[in-house]
């Protein structure tokens, strides 16, 4: 189906900001996509999806208004922008795909996903 490859973590003080991309390589470009984000000992939990034609988004409570996700599927790339940062937004991020918007789970195990992207909200 393709690969994933996340980019675009570092440190952020709080109240910043940072962006993550999310590069799709193969098919699964065209499937909805959202970001998640782990913190060590748990497991991933979704903080932003996606469908395939953007036309529907969602957020998880603890992000609405803060983050925002976007999709250019020329490009291949679904963008996760990350403002007012929180010392809780401290974690790994991954991205992921699914056929639908509904196959999106709020919650998954994800230490088989590879490495992510490390975000460090710090002062």
């Amino acid at each position: 189906q393709g690969q994933l490859v996340e980019s675009g973590g570092g440190q952020a003080q709080p109240g910043g900001r940072l962006s993550l991309t999310c590069t799709a390589e193969g098919m699964i470009y065209a499937y909805a996509m959202g970001w998640y984000r782990q913190n060590p000992g748990k497991e991933c939990e979704l903080v932003a999806s996606i469908s395939n034609g953007a036309a529907r988004r969602s957020y998880a409570d603890s992000v609405k208004g803060r983050f925002f996700i976007h999709r250019d599927n020329e490009k291949r790339t679904v963008l996760l922008e990350m403002t007012g940062l929180k010392p809780e937004d401290t974690a790994v991020y991954h991205c992921k795909s699914a056929p639908t918007f509904g196959g999106l789970s709020v919650r998954q195990p994800c230490d088989s996903w590879g490495q992510g992207t490390q975000v460090i909200v710090s002062s």
